[in-house]
């Protein structure tokens, strides 16, 4: 019999799904687990959203649409890139997706040949390296510390870049660390990638999650390096939309063609009821966004506290998204019943068979170092995860 894909069987399935799903399967079989796995908030959708939604089906709007989107949705979306991020797009530069991983996969596909390098700050969303494997480029990994927030500096940048780097996948605020770029950062990586002419994917899916002051800056705003800027955005995150399936990207023309090339032969158009929701959401007000996200900064100030009240773990106060990442490092080398703790992966497997809890190891986001504990959970479960959390780790004492 002949082979399958070497390419698709390099990849690696995504270890928040995997985990996510073994979490609901524990659960439907009566397993009392707590999953702090899922970066979907816990909210229901807005119901002018769903009534939009509602609408369209009672208005049999349910065939297939314009492959790039429905016009109103397009050029609602070209208003919001300029109302909330400075950038000018026509309607016709605008790319609808069924999600904003969509729209990066569609966008790195559109731009990648073969053995490019596609530079990548650690810790990053485990999709990055595994879409750039995908389309037959070679991710390029940056680390960055907590000394420095985990965000890449503009000396980190110009060190790797060769000649094959053709862009850079850029995530503020980031998933996993909730690190927000500064707009001075964002300017300063800007001044490199305007002189040595790559590309930027910019992934602002969490820009309406953020705390303490911190402010979103766009770097495709900077007139110097828009037309080298991708910016991906959705409605997932903001809007507590993850199954509705809506992401979309604004970029230049051409490269806006080549994506609609790929969805095209791919998926074609994203969920027409969807569509209807998504215009409602970007153009229903922020009210419900607003309260959503005081909420989140409640449960990240208490799964901070918690985590950080534990001996020997560290952990970066994060400044947006749904998400923390403690360094579990200290307790390497402990042993419990026989067996020792070695790796990220081992705590996140003791956590979940001794104490019911289910998290994401660092590993598959770049760092052998550190958990993933999303806070987009109910408050009710984080106060139970917690609980066990710092009990567990007692035990490794």
């Amino acid at each position: 019999m002949k082979s399958l894909s070497r390419q698709v069987a390099k990849a690696e399935e995504s270890q928040t799904l995997a985990l996510s799903a073994l979490a609901k399967k524990l659960q439907s079989e009566g397993v009392d687990v707590v999953s702090l796995t899922a970066g979907e908030p816990d909210f229901p959708t807005p119901l002018h959203i769903k009534q939009a939604a509602i609408k369209a089906i009672e208005n049999n709007f349910t065939k297939y649409t314009q492959n790039p989107g429905i016009p109103e949705l397009r050029q609602a979306i070209a208003e919001k890139f300029k109302r909330d991020n400075g950038l000018s797009f026509d309607a016709s530069q605008i790319l609808v997706s069924n999600g904003a991983k969509h729209s990066l996969y569609n966008a790195l596909k559109a731009i990648c040949n073969r053995g490019d390098e596609i530079i990548i700050p650690a810790p990053y969303w485990v999709s990055y390296p595994q879409m750039v494997n995908l389309v037959d480029a070679k991710p390029v990994i940056i680390q960055t510390t907590e000394k420095t927030g985990f965000r890449m500096t503009a000396a980190q940048l110009r060190r790797a870049i060769t000649k094959k780097t053709k862009a850079i996948i850029l995530c503020s605020p980031s998933n996993p660390t909730g690190s927000v770029y500064s707009q001075e950062e964002i300017e300063a990586l800007a001044k490199v990638v305007k002189e040595t002419d790559i590309y930027v994917l910019s992934d602002e899916i969490y820009e309406k999650v953020i705390y303490d002051g911190a402010t979103h800056f766009s770097m495709g705003s900077i007139p110097a390096v828009k037309d080298h800027v991708i910016t991906i955005n959705g409605v997932s995150k903001a809007y507590s939309m993850t199954g509705w399936r809506i992401g979309y990207l604004g970029a230049r023309k051409d490269i806006v063609v080549a994506a609609e090339k790929v969805q095209s032969q791919t998926t074609s158009n994203a969920s027409s009821i969807s569509q209807r929701a998504a215009l409602a959401a970007l153009t229903g007000g922020e009210v419900e966004l607003k309260a959503m996200t005081a909420e989140f900064l409640k449960r990240r100030d208490f799964i901070h506290s918690a985590i950080t009240a534990i001996q020997g773990v560290t952990c970066v106060k994060p400044q947006g998204a749904f998400y923390i990442f403690p360094n579990v490092s200290h307790y390497f080398g402990a042993k419990f019943h026989g067996s020792t703790i070695k790796s990220c992966d081992d705590i996140a497997q003791f956590l979940l068979h001794e104490e019911k809890v289910v998290l994401v190891p660092g590993s598959g986001f770049g760092s052998k170092k550190h958990l993933r504990l999303s806070y987009a959970c109910s408050m009710a479960d984080l106060e139970k995860a917690a609980e066990r959390i710092q009990r567990g780790f007692k035990k490794l004492q």
